[in-house]
């Protein structure tokens, strides 16, 4: 419930209620906080039993713990209903980078001379572009200025 709070919280918690309520109030209110969430958790149950009991029988498997979203996608996309972990194990992230890199460098990616056979088929990252001639100038844009 509270797995949050730190230990140095914790103590400021207790120090402000010992000077909010008082050392000989602090049990009382200590109990009173206690039954109350005992009696909401109890409410709760009451009211997922009941409510299981009116779905029937066709829903005994439900959980409300699967409404939240987080959960719910996430154990729709570990069963295997949908064929997902097919399509997972197909895709390949190198050769489709790969094959993006070369598009965007405009090479071909057919032929083997797509990338060295020294890089074995790596692009170089470190690599620094080529220095511009003293002709080559870059490209105005008006709007960078």
């Amino acid at each position: 419930m509270f797995n949050d709070i730190g230990p140095l919280e914790l103590v400021t918690i207790i120090v402000i209620a010992v000077l909010v309520f008082g050392p000989d109030k602090l049990p009382k209110v200590i109990q009173d906080v206690t039954r109350t969430i005992r009696k909401i958790r109890e409410f709760s149950e009451s009211a997922k039993h009941d409510i299981r009991s009116e779905l029937g029988p066709e829903f005994k498997d439900f959980e409300f713990e699967d409404l939240n979203p987080k959960a719910f996608l996430r154990k729709q996309l570990d069963s295997d209903e949908l064929g997902l972990k097919e399509i997972r194990n197909g895709f390949d992230l190198k050769k489709e980078m790969a094959e993006v890199t070369d598009a965007v460098n405009g090479r071909d990616g057919d032929g083997p001379s797509s990338s060295s056979p020294s890089s074995g088929g790596r692009i170089d990252m470190t690599k620094k572009p080529e220095d511009p001639g003293p002709d080559d100038r870059p490209p105005f844009d008006a709007d960078a200025t």
